[in-house]
């Protein structure tokens, strides 16, 4: 029988990479309908929960842990293994790279707090678990992410938006390669730990470093504009986001890369999409950077 996953969150930019790779796989994807479905319900039948649901930030202190129990909960009920995209929130401000499952849980901002939380559940709960933890990602369109709702919107201009320190290391994951890498540990899922805690390696750029790579990519010099962090501050009493991006500032001024140990030694075979193709793709929404040819992202074949 083919593998069964149910995606939560199906609309955004994690799961509809990871719809992409299981169907190439030769899994059966179901879309969970929050509003009309019930988690334990729609999970009966499934091998795999895909948790890509993430509401936005204001929305994070009301909705993020009730949804993890219940995702938790359908997931005993199913017995299936759940894997969820981690991110480097847990950490804060004196976090030291490379980052892996051992770097401690230091975060105390309020988005932080919840993250640990979160991982502190699922690792607890015995359930079978594969948390795939990356940086800012970069997608093969827009959707919504610092790289294209911000830091490109210059770009056909010759102009990168930084938000941070140009010199700073920087953790970043092509979605394309992340989705693949999961499905890969899905198929291997029996052979894990209950709970894993895996860093995928990604690209690490400064600033200086990206601007470089799209300046080759572009064909046109691209220079760095700092972003105007103080339209944020000043947005605070009317934008209920603004307090969570600023929260999050420290992620620009941190280095921070991927602890590779535990992806490497699971998947020693994996090969990365090269840079400047995924950064290619990552720009081709652009009207000045549109491809000639339909973007077709690599897939992973499913060994059955």
């Amino acid at each position: 029988m083919r593998p069964v996953a149910l995606i939560l969150g199906a609309s955004g930019r994690f799961s509809k990479n990871m719809i992409e790779q299981l169907k190439a796989a030769g899994c059966e994807t179901r879309a969970f309908d929050r509003a009309n479905q019930n988690m334990k319900k729609a999970a009966e039948g499934v091998d795999v929960i895909v948790n890509g649901a993430n509401p936005q930030y204001p929305q994070w202190k009301r909705d993020v842990l009730p949804f993890t129990h219940q995702v938790i909960e359908a997931a005993k009920h199913a017995n299936a293994t759940v894997i969820i995209p981690g991110n480097n929130y847990c950490f804060g401000p004196g976090m030291h790279s490379p980052i892996g499952p051992h770097t401690p849980h230091n975060a105390t901002n309020e988005l932080g707090v919840i993250r640990i939380e979160l991982e502190r559940l699922y690792k607890t709960s015995g359930v079978r678990t594969i948390l795939l933890r990356a940086g800012d990602f970069i997608d093969i369109s827009a959707s919504g992410n610092w790289f294209d709702l911000i830091m490109t919107t210059k770009l056909e201009k010759g102009k990168l938006i930084y938000p941070g320190k140009t010199d700073v290391p920087h953790a970043w994951a092509y979605l394309p390669d992340m989705a693949r890498a999961a499905v890969q540990l899905l198929e291997m899922r029996d052979q894990l730990n209950a709970y894993e805690d895996i860093s995928f390696p990604g690209y690490t750029w400064t600033g200086n470093e990206l601007s470089k790579a799209l300046t080759t990519v572009t064909k046109q010099n691209v220079t760095i504009k700092q972003f105007n962090w103080w339209m944020i501050r000043l947005s605070q009493p009317f934008w209920s986001l603004a307090k969570h991006l600023l929260e999050m500032r420290y992620l620009w001024e941190t280095p921070h890369w991927m602890d590779t140990t535990r992806f490497d030694e699971l998947l020693p075979d994996f090969e990365a999409t090269p840079e400047q193709e995924a950064l290619k793709h990552a720009i081709s929404h652009l009207p000045a950077f549109q491809l000639s040819k339909p973007i077709s992202a690599r897939q992973h074949k499913s060994a059955a």
